[in-house]
C-alpha cells in the first residue's frame, strides 16, 4: 500500500481521497493505539502575533477533535502527552495557563466523556500538580472508569525515565520484602508497574510540527511502535490529518525483529 501524506495545500479533493482511502483499510491493518506528542502550539501564536496561550488554547480545541473522531473511528486508546515533568522549566505564567486549561477541559467535557463512553485515564506523577487539576482528573477518572469505549489517556506531569525508575523501586521493594524472586523479574513484570499498566502499548507514534525526536515519551511502550512525523502544528492538525497518519501506519510492513 501506498504512503499517504497529510495534504498540506487544503485542497479538498485530496482530503476526500485521504477519507476515502481510510473507508475502505480493512480494519486489521488500523492501529489500536495511537500516543501523541503535540507540538507546535507556541509557533503557531507566533506567526500569528499572539501569546503563547493562545496557541496552547487552539492545541485544546484540536484536542476535543481529535478525541471525538478517534471515538467516531472506534480506536481502541490515544494518549496525549500534554505536559512533561521537563515542562516545569517553562515560565511560570505558561504553566499556570496550562493547568488552568487542563482543569478547564476536564470539567467541560467530562458530559461528553461519559455521553460518547469515552474511559478517561491519566499517567504522570501527582506531586505538584494543582489542587484543582488534581481534583478534576480524579473526578473524570472515577466517573467514567465503566465506560467501554475509547480510552483517553492524557500524560501529565510524565517524563519517561522517571516512570521507569518508580517501576524499578517498585520492584525493588517487593523484592526486598520477599514477596517477589527477583529471578521471576521479566518484561511482563516491569510492564505491569508502569503508569500505563493494563493499557495496551501504542502502535503509532504521531509527532506534529516536524520534530524528530520522542521527547522522553513512553520510551518502553514505543519500543515496537511506528513513527508518524508532520510539519503540522498541532493546532492545525485536524481530522483528514489523522486519517494520513493511519494510512501511513497501513502501508507499513510490521515485523517486530522477524521475517516476512
Amino acid at each position: 500500500m501506498a504512503e499517504f501524506t497529510t495534504p498540506q495545500d487544503g485542497s479538498a479533493t485530496e482530503a476526500t481521497a485521504v477519507a476515502d482511502a481510510l473507508a475502505a483499510l480493512p480494519r486489521e491493518r488500523w492501529p489500536a493505539h495511537i500516543a501523541f506528542i503535540m507540538d507546535g502550539n507556541g509557533r503557531w501564536a507566533q506567526a500569528r502575533g499572539l501569546p503563547r496561550a493562545a496557541g496552547h488554547r487552539q492545541g485544546v480545541e484540536t484536542v476535543r477533535a481529535i478525541v471525538t473522531e478517534a471515538a467516531r473511528l472506534r480506536l481502541g486508546a490515544i494518549t496525549l502527552y500534554s505536559f512533561s515533568s521537563e515542562n516545569w522549566k517553562r515560565p511560570a505564567e505558561e504553566v499556570e495557563a496550562l493547568m488552568a486549561l487542563c482543569a478547564e477541559f476536564l470539567r467541560c467535557e467530562r458530559p461528553r466523556l461519559l455521553r460518547e463512553s469515552i474511559r478517561f485515564v491519566r499517567i504522570g506523577r501527582r506531586d505538584g500538580l494543582p489542587a484543582e487539576v488534581l481534583a478534576e482528573l480524579d473526578e473524570t477518572e472515577r466517573a467514567t472508569a465503566h465506560c467501554s469505549g475509547l480510552t483517553l489517556c492524557l500524560a501529565l506531569n510524565y517524563g519517561s525515565r522517571t516512570e521507569i525508575a518508580d517501576a524499578a523501586r517498585a520492584l525493588a521493594r517487593e523484592v526486598a520484602a520477599g514477596r517477589l524472586d527477583p529471578e521471576s523479574i521479566d518484561e511482563g513484570a516491569v510492564a505491569s508497574r508502569l503508569y500505563t499498566a493494563g493499557i495496551p502499548d501504542p502502535d503509532l507514534l504521531v509527532r506534529t510540527a516536524g520534530e524528530l525526536r520522542v521527547s522522553n515519551y513512553l520510551l518502553w511502550q514505543i519500543s515496537y511502535a511506528e513513527i508518524h512525523v508532520t510539519e503540522v502544528l498541532w493546532p492545525d492538525f485536524g481530522t483528514d490529518d489523522l486519517a494520513a497518519a493511519i494510512l501511513a501506519y497501513a502501508g507499513r510492513d510490521r515485523r517486530f525483529g522477524g521475517l516476512r
